[in-house]
């Protein structure tokens, strides 16, 4: 076996470990979303508290995030993925087993520990397998549990919950999550870790960017102004801190110099901010507007799914034979193309356009976010990956919370003066409105 080939199958033994891992954890962050009404009944609690089983994982997964760069640096990224999986795993056994509304919300904080290590830790390790050469293919292997998730989670919890107790929405996760464990100890290679032995923790950067990042979050998503001031007033501070550290901060700023990295994170935060909006119309068009139920809803997001699979599987031989830039540019062009169509639909429209417009929204996704991605750490040093992937994965959460907050927002306003069919073509128009502004930094990508 030659080189070249044995690193082909080792960055597909990884591959496979790593999404088998990270699927589970991406999908538990929806699927509650269903039983929200069974639990507080179940458990014998109001609406108020039991919303916390879904807020506690957020806020744990979004905390969690920022420690991933130095743990992975300080313990080396395998080390961080067993600890991340078995902490999960920890905690969805717990879930399953909770005696009242208390013990579930602890228990998914539990789970939300384990799943906010998990995802930055996936992505470095696939982006440090795969070397610049491959870093497309490695990149779509961490989008796909993303993409799947907003289809599958409602989907299964649904199934789940017609024929089996609450409780397996979270021990369905333990035999997916112990196979990928097993897999991971046998497949995935021994790393060193990257910085010395006495490398200390920016301590202040993590009492300042953790809270933050958490209460921003829950700021945007429902939390209140005040909510969102002080997460960002945390985060401006952080800011500071980090520009002022002499040593290598939390989440190291420096990499904002380099074009590559600045322009693609700038893409990706764009993008994200428009993409979970228009997530967020598409199934409560076909409810508000189509009159549909909850199968339609779900039914009507598939082809986003589906179009995104089709094209995320051949990201590595498009970057190859046409780099990322121009990819990427015509998946951003793809999307406002399908949003272009959903700005002129009505409660008239006949069920294959919406379903088409989708679909192609679908395939510019799969080509934006593997592709802009692998952008972004194409000049980047072994050893910044990290801290790359923390940086990254902060701003997409910031971005997809800032969607559905906004989205959520303009469709209300717009609802009380306008009939609902034209409250959601305008805004449709919003988030068309972004995807474009995200061509500007796309169109400055080397």
């Amino acid at each position: 076996m030659t080189t070249a080939t044995r690193e082909e199958a080792d960055l597909r033994r990884v591959s496979l470990v790593v999404a088998l891992g990270a699927i589970m954890t991406v999908i538990d962050s929806t699927i509650v979303n269903v039983a929200v009404h069974v639990l507080g009944r179940d458990l014998g609690t109001s609406l108020d508290t039991i919303q916390w089983v879904l807020t506690g994982y957020l806020l744990a997964l979004s905390m969690t995030i920022p420690i991933t760069g130095w743990a992975i640096g300080r313990f080396g990224g395998r080390a961080v993925w067993l600890t991340a999986l078995s902490l999960f795993i920890v905690g969805s056994v717990l879930c399953g087993a909770a005696w009242s509304a208390g013990s579930l919300i602890v228990f998914r904080v539990v789970q939300g520990v384990g799943g906010g290590l998990l995802m930055p830790a996936a992505q470095t390790i696939l982006a440090q397998a795969a070397g610049p050469r491959r870093m497309a293919r490695a990149m779509a292997v961490v989008s796909i549990p993303g993409m799947l998730a907003p289809m599958l989670g409602p989907v299964l919890g649904g199934l789940l919950l017609d024929h089996l107790s609450w409780r397996w929405m979270f021990l369905i996760n333990v035999p997916v999550c112990a196979a990928a464990l097993i897999m991971a100890v046998r497949l995935l290679p021994v790393t060193k870790p990257e910085t010395k032995e006495n490398a200390g923790l920016d301590v202040l950067g993590l009492m300042l960017l953790s809270p933050g990042l958490a209460i921003l979050i829950w700021g945007l998503s429902g939390g209140g102004t005040a909510g969102k001031a002080l997460g960002l007033l945390l985060l401006a501070a952080f800011v500071g801190h980090a520009l002022r550290r002499r040593e290598r901060a939390l989440v190291d700023l420096r990499l904002f110099k380099g074009r590559a990295y600045a322009t693609a994170i700038g893409v990706i935060f764009c993008y994200s901010i428009a993409m979970f909006g228009a997530l967020l119309l598409i199934p409560l068009y076909a409810q508000q507007v189509r009159g549909g139920g909850v199968l339609e809803a779900g039914l009507l997001v598939a082809p986003v799914g589906a179009g995104a699979i089709l094209t995320m599987t051949q990201a590595g031989r498009i970057s190859a034979r046409f780099g990322t830039r121009g990819p990427g540019i015509t998946g951003i062009l793809l999307v406002a193309g399908g949003l272009l169509a959903y700005t002129r639909m009505g409660a008239g429209t006949a069920w294959l356009v919406p379903l088409g417009a989708a679909f192609v929204m679908g395939l510019g996704h799969g080509l934006v976010t593997p592709l802009v991605m692998a952008g972004a750490y194409r000049d980047l040093a072994r050893d910044a990956i990290p801290g790359a992937s923390v940086a990254a994965t902060i701003l997409v959460r910031l971005g997809s919370a800032l969607g559905a907050g906004v989205f959520a927002v303009v469709l209300q306003v717009l609802g009380r003066r306008e009939d609902p069919a034209t409250a959601f073509a305008h805004s449709f128009w919003w988030a068309l409105g972004i995807v474009a502004l995200s061509l500007l930094p796309a169109l400055r990508m080397p």
